[in-house]
């Protein structure tokens, strides 16, 4: 490929519908929930947390869409949906922070 046929390319894949990609995502994730619960690797916490991706993924696409409806607009463009939605991403990344930091917690007790 030379550089002038780059721009093309750059065009072709903007031209690609990504719904397909997020929902063939989810089974991978799906998996690994699956996966997560089997284990005692993962702290129940952070499993949670994980979880709560899922809720994020759905308010996003409620949000999305009432943004489309309410407002003619994406929604990045409506600040209070947005943030909203953005909410749910930052709980359940919290909550696998303080679950993964309990177990960091433990160990150092243990070793001392």
């Amino acid at each position: 490929m030379n550089l002038t046929s780059f721009p093309s390319v750059i065009n072709d894949l903007a031209g690609i519908d990504p719904g397909p990609f997020f929902v063939i995502s989810l089974f991978p994730y799906l998996f690994f929930l699956y996966w997560a619960q089997k284990t005692s690797a993962i702290p129940k916490i952070a499993l949670w947390g994980f979880r709560l991706t899922l809720v994020f993924v759905l308010m996003t696409i409620i949000f999305a869409i009432l943004a489309k409806q309410l407002f003619g607009g994406e929604l990045t463009d409506v600040d209070t949906l947005h943030g909203a939605a953005e909410a749910f991403l930052t709980l359940s990344d919290a909550l696998v922070v303080v679950g993964f930091l309990g177990i960091q917690g433990q160990k150092l007790v243990n070793n001392s």
